[in-house]
C-alpha cells in the first residue's frame, strides 16, 4: 500500500470523527432544548395555576364562613384559570401576608402574585408586573371621636401599619418622625385601631373605604396621601411568556369590561354610592 492510501484513509477517519463530534453537539443542544419546558407548558401539565392572595383583606380577598375564597383578586385569579386552563376552578389558592408577596414569587411557590398588589420601584426591580386593572392612594383611618384629618396631628401619636405595604414605605421615607407600630396581618392592624393602640391606622383607601363602612365609628378624614398608584398582577422576574400572556388577558378583560362588572359585583355593595368604578378601576390597559 503507498503511502498515499494511508493518507486518504487518515484524512477520511478525521472528517468523521469531526462529523461524529458535531452531530453530537447538535444532538446535546436539541436534548438541552427539548428539556425546557416553558411556564404555561408547566403550568398546563401542573393542571393548576397557583395564585398569591390574601385571606384576610375584604373586598379584595379573604375566606368567608364556608372556608371560601371570595373577594374581587379571586374573581380575577378564576378568570385566568378559567382562560389559561378552561375551568375557573383549575386555580390553587396560595394564601400570603403583605411581606411575602415577592417572596412567594421568587421561591416559586406561586406563578402569580396578586394580593392587591401596589406598583413600585422597589418592587419593580424584583417582580415583573403586568398592566394594572386597579388604581389607589394611601388613606388614614381614626376614631370619629377624634379624628385625624392632617397629618401633622400624628405627632407624638402612634400610626398603625401592615408591614410590606406601601403605607409603610411612604411614611418612613416622608414621616420618619411618626412612630409606626406594625403588624403582620390586616386583622391584627385593625383590632390594634378598636383596641386604641394607636391614634390612626395607614393603608390603602380603596380598603379602607370599606372596612370604615362596616366600622361607623370610624372615619378616613385623610382619603389619599402622596401619589396615586396602580394595583397590577405580578410574575417572577424574568418569566416573560407568562407575562405577555397576562397582559393580553388583561387587554382582552379590558375589552369586555370585565372590572367594571366586578366592581358592580364585589365593590359596590360595599361601598355603595360613596365610591364610583371610575375612581378604582382600571380595565386591563398600561397605564
Amino acid at each position: 500500500m503507498t503511502k498515499k492510501f494511508f493518507k486518504n484513509v487518515f484524512a477520511l477517519i478525521t472528517l468523521s470523527i469531526l462529523v461524529l463530534a458535531l452531530t453530537a453537539c447538535g444532538n446535546d443542544n436539541s436534548s438541552e432544548d427539548k428539556g425546557k419546558t416553558s411556564s404555561i407548558d408547566a403550568i398546563k401539565e401542573r393542571g393548576k395555576v397557583r395564585i398569591a392572595v390574601f385571606s384576610d383583606k375584604p373586598p379584595f380577598g379573604y375566606i368567608d364562613e364556608n372556608g371560601k375564597n371570595q373577594g374581587y383578586d379571586i374573581l380575577l385569579a378564576k378568570r385566568i384559570a378559567k382562560d389559561l386552563l378552561g375551568d375557573e376552578s383549575k386555580v390553587e389558592f396560595i394564601l400570603t401576608e403583605a411581606q411575602n408577596r415577592v417572596d412567594v414569587l421568587k421561591s416559586d411557590k406561586v406563578d402569580i402574585t396578586l394580593a392587591n398588589f401596589t406598583v413600585t420601584p422597589e418592587r419593580s426591580e424584583q417582580v415583573d408586573f403586568a398592566n394594572p386593572y386597579m388604581k389607589v392612594a394611601i388613606g388614614v383611618a381614626s376614631p370619629k371621636k377624634a379624628a385625624i384629618s392632617d397629618i401633622q396631628q400624628l405627632d407624638g401619636k402612634k400610626l398603625l401599619i401592615n408591614k410590606g405595604t406601601t403605607a409603610e414605605t411612604y411614611f418612613a421615607k416622608n414621616y420618619a418622625d411618626i412612630e409606626q407600630v406594625k403588624y403582620d396581618q390586616n386583622t391584627e392592624t385593625f383590632e390594634a385601631l378598636k383596641d386604641g393602640r394607636g391614634a390612626a391606622l395607614a393603608h390603602d383607601n380603596t380598603l379602607l373605604y370599606a372596612w370604615v363602612k362596616e366600622n361607623p365609628d370610624y372615619v378616613v378624614d385623610i382619603k389619599s396621601i402622596g401619589d396615586l398608584d396602580y394595583i397590577a398582577p405580578a410574575v417572577k422576574k424574568g418569566n416573560k411568556e407568562l407575562l405577555d400572556w397576562l397582559n393580553e388577558e388583561l387587554e382582552t378583560l379590558g375589552k369586555e369590561q370585565f372590572f367594571h362588572k366586578a366592581f358592580d359585583e364585589v365593590l359596590r355593595p360595599v361601598y355603595g354610592e360613596n365610591v364610583q368604578a371610575d375612581d378604582v378601576v382600571v380595565e386591563g390597559k398600561s397605564k
